[in-house]
């Protein structure tokens, strides 16, 4: 009954840029952390920014100083702004939102994808 919506991927040459969204509706009353994952074909899927509540960020490296992550609490919103991209960014990107409870539990909810295709 939770849903993420992710929009914005599409086919960008490289050194273009793309914003990702991410919406989520549902029965959640708190989301914790949020964040956006990719998984590139025969890789494995890796973190590539994540935004607490409170607003404070972490990159994975490859992408620092290109990408930034935001969000708007008031609509449930995560965004990623994409800069410079270059053929290695090519990857399905997942919307990732997180609970944390009591007792070390953790709830996870995900996107559908949306593909990222950069050309050369």
């Amino acid at each position: 009954q939770v849903q993420l919506v992710e929009s914005g991927g599409g086919l960008v040459q490289a050194g273009g840029s793309l914003r990702l969204s991410c919406a989520v509706s549902g029965s959640i009353f708190r989301i914790d952390d949020m964040g956006w994952y990719r998984q590139a074909r025969g890789n494995q899927r890796e973190l590539v920014a994540g935004i607490t509540a409170g607003g404070s960020t972490k990159y994975t490296d490859s992408v620092k100083g290109r990408f930034t992550i935001s969000r708007d609490n008031a609509k449930n919103t995560v965004y990623l702004q994409m800069n410079s991209l270059k053929p290695e960014d090519t990857a399905v990107y997942y919307c990732n939102a997180r609970r944390f409870h009591a007792s070390d539990y953790v709830d996870d909810y995900w996107g559908q994808g949306t593909q990222v295709t950069v050309s050369s």
